[in-house]
């Protein structure tokens, strides 16, 4: 991932900096740049300045100005709006990837070696290409690397990535029916667990719980914080409660309908109650 860098111009004491959120890839993480007076549309291409040198990329949201103190000494910077030499340059770069790739996958096949290339990202100015592969354990890449080298006329980095990431740069449809999140608008992964699925009341088949990528579903935890909230309101599982229905024992919540299934005490028929059938709820 292109990161921004530090070195760039200093901004005056007590101006203001307009800034930019820009992205390197679709669904990418967002940084903001100084845009350096330019007029920024979302959707706009430009060229910005990072450790790596220049690069290509796309203007997600410009923001409002700011103090410069805030951004401290040195911000990162916008350097240009793409023009018709960037964008030749950057289709150029993608067609590089593209061969790039497929001498690798060969090289890859001749020597039998345990590893899965999923991607070549060429940087801006093409001195460096980054091959991003998924393999199970450590993997001696050494002469790859100086083949493709000498082949390429190039500076090769080999980037090992996880199942999340290989999914998000591959892409694909999930079980909804829709193209997966991560690789159209997730921008970061977050911490995912089994205990989100339960609460929500999914079945815990790893089959319905796992995603594209063999790990948990991302979409668990985007309802999960609702359902803890609603869950409060309602008397837990065991619960001694006395309703307008009658008193008995909680033996079920419906956390959507913000209802409690509860068995009478004095006859042991199960009868839903909404939290105004509730006068009164306590532990045994």
């Amino acid at each position: 991932m292109t990161e921004p860098t530090s070195e760039t111009a200093v901004a005056p004491a007590g101006s203001s900096v307009s800034l930019a959120s820009v992205t390197f890839k679709t669904a990418g993480k967002l940084y903001d740049f100084d845009t350096g007076g330019l007029l920024l549309v979302a959707g706009d291409l430009v060229v910005v300045e990072t450790e790596r040198g220049t690069a290509f990329a796309t203007v997600a949201r410009p923001a409002p100005p700011v103090g410069a103190a805030t951004l401290g000494a040195r911000s990162p910077r916008v350097l240009r709006k793409a023009d018709a030499r960037d964008l030749a340059r950057h289709e150029a770069n993608l067609q590089h990837e593209h061969e790039a790739r497929r001498l690798c996958l060969g090289r890859i096949r001749d020597r039998r070696m345990s590893m899965k290339l999923i991607q070549v990202e060429y940087l801006f100015d093409a001195s460096k290409a980054i091959f991003y592969f998924c393999a199970e354990g450590r993997v001696d890449f050494r002469e790859l690397v100086r083949d493709l080298a000498q082949t390429l006329h190039i500076r090769i980095e080999m980037k090992q990535i996880g199942a999340r990431d290989e999914t998000k740069l591959i892409g694909g449809i999930g079980p909804c029916g829709r193209e997966l999140c991560c690789s159209t608008w997730l921008r970061e992964f977050q911490a995912v667990s089994v205990k989100m699925a339960k609460e929500q009341g999914l079945s815990l088949n790893p089959s319905k719980l796992s995603g594209m990528c063999g790990r948990l579903k991302c979409c668990l935890r985007y309802e999960y914080d609702t359902y803890l909230e609603l869950r409060r309101a309602l008397p837990r599982i065991g619960a001694r409660v006395t309703s307008l229905k009658g008193d008995g024992e909680v033996v079920k919540q419906n956390v959507l309908r913000q209802t409690a299934i509860v068995r009478r005490t004095d006859d042991g028929v199960e009868v839903e109650v909404t939290l105004e059938d509730l006068v009164e709820k306590r532990a045994e």
